[in-house]
C-alpha cells in the first residue's frame, strides 16, 4: 500500500488562485496523482468551515476520479479557514472515518487538526499538529497536546497497528535541519517540542524515514518560503513523518520524500508498506 502526506498550504488556493504559487501547487499535485498512491492525505487546506464548495467538489473529482474523500474545517471558535485536513482513499476501500478530539487546550480540537480511517487490520490517522507559534506564545498549549496525542495513539495501538503521518511541526534530532545550532529556541526545534516527539515513539512508534535510512543528512521536507534561497540552499526542516507501529515496522519498504521542484513550504512524503 502506497500513501502520501503533503501539507499543501492551502488547497483552497491551490484550486481557485491563479497565483504563480497556485500554479506550482497544482503542478505538485500533478506530481502526486502520477504516483496512484492508495490514500492521500492532506494538512493545511484552510477550506470554508463547510468544507469544500460546489467548485472545489467539481475540481478534486477532475483531479481525483478514483477516489473518496473526508474532510474536516475548523468550526467557532478557531479562526476561519485556518488549518483542516483532507484524506483521500481509492473508492474501492470502506474505511470507518472518524474526526478525533483529544481534550486539547485552547481551540485546539476545533482547529480540524485529526482525520482517523479505521480499516480491517490497521490505522491510518493523519494530523497537523499546532505550531508553538510566533515568540513560542503557544509552546505550552503545544506540549499539553503532544501528550495528548501520543496518548491518543497509544491507546489506537492496542487495538490494531498505527500509521501515522502529517506534519508534526518538530525536527526531532540535529539532523533533522540544516542550522541547529541557530534554532534551539525556535519554534519546532524546541527541547520541549522534541521531548513530546521523542515520548511518542517510545510508547511503541517508529520513525519510518530514519528506521530506512539511518542518520543519512540533509533530506527535509519544509523550506522556508520567506527565504528565498531556502530550497536553493537546502537550508531546510524535516518536520513531516510517517510513524507506525513498532511490530510492523519490517513491513515498510519505502519512505521518503516527493520531489516538489522550485516551490518552498512542504514538500509530500510518501511511505509504500505491506499491510
Amino acid at each position: 500500500m502506497k500513501i502520501i502526506s503533503w501539507n499543501i498550504d492551502s488547497l483552497n488556493a491551490a484550486l481557485t488562485s491563479d497565483s504563480n504559487r497556485a500554479k506550482m501547487s497544482r503542478d505538485v499535485l500533478d506530481t502526486i496523482i502520477k504516483e496512484d498512491a492508495d490514500i492521500i492525505c492532506l494538512q493545511e487546506t484552510k477550506l470554508p468551515r463547510t468544507g469544500p464548495s460546489k467548485k472545489h467538489k467539481q475540481i478534486l473529482e477532475s483531479y481525483f476520479p478514483q477516489y473518496n474523500y473526508a474532510w474536516i474545517s475548523s468550526q467557532e471558535p478557531a479562526r476561519k479557514s485556518y488549518a483542516g485536513c483532507l484524506t483521500f482513499y481509492k473508492k474501492e476501500f470502506e474505511p470507518i472515518i472518524s474526526y478525533p478530539t483529544l481534550d486539547a487546550p485552547d481551540t485546539m480540537d476545533q482547529e480540524a487538526r485529526i482525520i482517523t480511517l479505521e480499516f480491517d487490520n490497521f490505522y491510518l490517522t493523519q494530523v497537523y499538529t499546532p505550531n508553538a507559534g510566533s515568540g513560542l506564545s503557544r509552546l505550552d498549549l503545544r506540549q499539553v497536546w503532544d501528550k495528548k496525542y501520543a496518548n491518543y495513539l497509544e491507546k489506537l495501538d492496542q487495538n490494531k497497528p498505527v500509521i501515522a503521518c502529517g506534519d508534526f511541526n518538530v525536527a526531532h534530532k540535529e539532523i533533522d535541519l540544516k542550522h541547529p545550532e541557530n534554532n534551539h529556541k525556535s519554534a519546532g526545534f524546541t527541547d520541549e517540542e522534541r521531548s513530546g516527539f521523542t515520548n511518542l515513539l517510545n510508547k511503541g512508534f517508529v520513525d519510518t524515514f530514519r528506521y530506512l535510512h539511518g542518520d543519512v543528512e540533509g533530506k527535509y521536507t519544509w523550506w522556508a518560503q520567506r527565504v528565498k534561497t531556502s530550497k536553493i540552499n537546502n537550508s531546510g526542516w524535516r518536520i513531516d513523518y510517517f510513524i507506525v507501529s513498532d511490530r510492523i515496522k519490517e513491513k515498510i519498504k519505502e519512505s521518503d520524500m516527493i520531489d516538489s521542484g522550485d516551490r518552498q513550504d512542504h514538500t509530500p512524503i510518501y511511505i509504500n508498506i505491506d499491510i
